[in-house]
């Protein structure tokens, strides 16, 4: 599974929507940052809570449910205000594989092979819609993420770009991380120069 996402805060590092909720599951947010926080920290909480009660890590299945009724209960009364943003979280294990989940502000919750939310995140899901994500790499993955979120990037309105990327798989062990600087840069400059060529065709026709 691959978790990315862009930031458009002024200072590198200082708009953080890629998170770890436990060593074994990742999420990406999309939406205003401190509900974002208040979603992810909430997350934490349940995911502690189950191993401590347990003594395993929660199943992602689990987490879904719980995180997606906690949102979903600022909805039901007038006093409360739903959240504003979404969550994608991803897992892998060597029985099930990966596994991708979106909640919705509503509370709502759907599993995906690809996903996004946010900001293009229509023009985001066409692209993802024409990879053939059950035949690719871990690393394939990291590289055309890359290149979908710069295909959807609105350069003007979004001027301060940071790039995102993490990945829980074979490759990490089943542990969520921030993908090693050295592919990160190889995805980058491969969506670099993608968005580069499309430009170029553009401008010839």
């Amino acid at each position: 599974a691959v978790v990315s996402t862009q930031s458009t805060g002024y200072e590198e590092g200082s708009n953080r929507r890629v998170h770890s909720i436990d060593t074994h599951i990742g999420a990406a947010v999309a939406g205003l940052l401190s509900d974002a926080r208040a979603v992810i920290n909430r997350a934490r909480d349940e995911s502690a809570n189950y191993r401590d009660t347990y003594q395993v890590p929660i199943p992602l299945k689990s987490l879904t449910e719980r995180l997606g009724k906690y949102m979903h209960y600022f909805t039901v009364y007038g006093h409360l205000r739903p959240f504003g943003v979404s969550i994608l979280l991803g897992t892998w294990d060597e029985t099930n594989g990966p596994k991708l989940m979106e909640i919705d502000p509503s509370g709502t919750a759907r599993g995906f092979y690809g996903c996004a939310v946010g900001k293009g995140k229509q023009n985001a899901k066409t692209e993802i819609e024409k990879l053939d994500l059950s035949n690719m790499t871990c690393k394939e993955l990291v590289k055309e993420v890359a290149k979908v979120i710069y295909s959807v990037h609105d350069e003007v309105k979004d001027k301060h770009f940071e790039l995102e990327l993490s990945w829980i798989g074979k490759e990490t062990g089943g542990t969520h991380q921030i993908v090693p600087q050295d592919i990160f840069n190889e995805a980058k400059t491969y969506a670099e120069e993608a968005l580069n060529d499309s430009d170029d065709e553009d401008t010839d026709m």
